[in-house]
């Protein structure tokens, strides 16, 4: 581990020198190690940073700034009346990326769309499990394998998507990170020489910055893509210094030893805003910290269980520690800035002594468990194990003796989705498209469990509800049911929801271009370093 720190902290002062004298570097003190670089195999807002926005480019797109979509890699698109056809008119000219591992012979066409997906739907396709254990989180939580019935070519430049079924956020839901576009001539490629894992090791795609070289839990090395359809990038090169300890990336902006880095401790905030040499964007996150019970194991599997831990959680206590004032407790699984958020749901108040009480009747005494907790920043949790020793401290007061618990991120993600996972998890979510779906249906649904429905939970009702409300375009309609899915979620409690928090950026004062995003990327296209 020491001499890989030692080369990655060489390989970056390189980087940076080399950029100083003949080209813009633009170096992110990146938070976290990402699962891997193929966004469509995993969930994490580290990974997409990495791969999908990078990159990769998508059908469509969300307009900076926005959760409003725009053309990508579609220039165009029909629906058809009754919402189950979709035809795409794909860019003529967009060039996949030349790089030291592959060069393309072509540009990309209809073949490149159809074989992103068909991987992700068809368990026969070769690339199903090209990757042992597969899930295809996003793509099967969010039910594409029962809503999508065919893809078409119906020539090079135009594919159809025929669905099963209406689905109001399909567009949107194009435009994640899931729905990157790889080339199907470099997948090809990697099978015929029996290398088919190199496609996550080795991304190529579309989008801005080409890959160039991964040093893992240490720095990622990327260019700026020549021939990039959306136009030439004012940097030349984009390094991610990967760097866990928000102290350290604090520290290293302040060096100049990085241009911008996410999730600083909310004790640094003030002072950043007050060095003449940085500056500091903020906006309201929309997300959600929670707190997920393993609803299928004793005593998890009883509501009143699961309530009376809720009314154990001082979440201002959380809040005012983790936070000190960035962030609000949560009483609903979406945030207030969410249209269908239902402001009439009523908390769970803070009470021990009837939590304590509770549990009694309930017949469950002398209770051990669980409690884990991220070993990263998120921007919704900026620190989980401070976070858990309060629910530790909390749940001793009624009784309740927790053991805290941690892997390193990749594997903590994993073994937190599994449904046989014990006790209760730390995580959150950061919106992806701007729909309530993407929160209810994504992170609760029964299609999500066993991924990412850390708790396991398939409530039939619930499950309707939020069902029902994919299916319909009428926004009236839609918010009723979420407003209903949201009563029936607090009724069965199979979170503790914990905080809504602000999203904070802070840069060096020269940066210029770069524009926050509501869903919590961070994507450097057209980013610029002013002097």
């Amino acid at each position: 581990m020491k001499t890989k720190t030692i080369f990655a902290a060489a390989l970056l002062a390189a980087t940076m020198l080399s950029g100083a004298a003949s080209a813009k570097t633009f170096v992110y003190c990146s938070e976290g190690s990402p699962e891997g670089f193929d966004p469509g195999l995993y969930t994490a807002g580290t990974t997409f940073d990495a791969a999908a926005h990078t990159v990769y480019n998508r059908l469509l797109e969300f307009k900076p700034g926005t959760t409003e979509t725009e053309p990508g890699l579609a220039e165009s698109w029909e629906v058809s009346d009754d919402g189950l056809e979709y035809t795409f008119k794909i860019r003529s000219g967009v060039k996949f990326q030349t790089t030291d591992f592959f060069t393309p012979t072509r540009e990309l066409n209809a073949d490149d769309i159809i074989f992103s997906f068909e991987r992700q739907l068809k368990e026969d396709n070769p690339w199903h499990q090209y990757v042992a254990g597969a899930a295809w989180e996003y793509f099967s939580g969010m039910g594409f394998p029962d809503l999508i019935k065919s893809i078409e070519k119906v020539d090079d430049m135009t594919v159809k998507f025929v669905l099963n079924q209406p689905e109001a956020p399909f567009l949107a839901n194009l435009a994640m990170p899931f729905a990157s576009i790889m080339s199907k001539e470099y997948a090809d490629k990697l099978e015929a020489d029996g290398n088919m894992n190199q496609l996550n090791q080795q991304p190529l795609g579309t989008g801005p910055f080409a890959f160039v070289a991964y040093q893992p839990d240490a720095v990622i090395r990327y260019k700026a893509n020549p021939d990039y359809w959306g136009g030439a990038q004012k940097i030349d090169d984009l390094v991610f210094a990967i760097t866990p300890d928000a102290s350290v990336r604090y520290q290293k902006l302040k060096a100049g030893e990085c241009h911008l880095m996410p999730f600083p401790n909310a004790a640094d905030i003030e002072s950043m805003k007050a060095d003449p040499n940085l500056k500091v964007m903020e906006q309201e996150g929309l997300n959600i910290a929670y707190l997920a019970y393993n609803t299928t194991q004793e005593p998890f599997d009883d509501p009143k269980v699961r309530k009376a831990l809720n009314m154990a959680i001082n979440k201002e206590a959380i809040v005012e520690a983790v936070f000190q004032g960035f962030a609000t407790p949560a009483k609903n699984p979406i945030p207030p800035t969410m249209w269908s958020y239902n402001d009439a749901v009523e908390d769970d108040s803070y009470d021990p002594e009837a939590a304590k009480k509770m549990l009694e009747e309930a017949g469950v005494t002398d209770l051990s468990m669980k409690v884990w907790a991220m070993p990263v920043s998120r921007p919704y949790m900026l620190n989980a194990r401070r976070a858990a020793e309060l629910i530790q401290s909390d749940f001793a007061k009624i009784g309740v003796n927790v053991e805290i618990v941690t892997y390193e991120w990749a594997e903590y993600l994993e073994r937190s989705s599994a449904k046989d996972r014990d006790g209760a998890v730390l995580l959150g979510w950061t919106g992806d498209n701007g729909d309530p779906d993407n929160f209810l249906h994504t992170l609760l649904g029964c299609d999500a469990v066993g991924g990412n429905n850390r708790a396991q939970w398939c409530n039939e009702e619930f499950n309707k509800l939020v069902t029902d409300a994919k299916r319909t375009t009428d926004q009236a309609e839609r918010t009723r049911l979420y407003e209903e899915a949201q009563v029936v979620f607090k009724r069965e409690a199979p979170w503790a929801t914990i905080d809504h928090s602000l999203s904070v950026v802070p840069m060096r004062k020269e940066v210029e271009g770069f524009v926050q995003s509501p869903l919590g990327d961070f994507a450097f296209d057209g980013v610029d370093l002013v002097e």
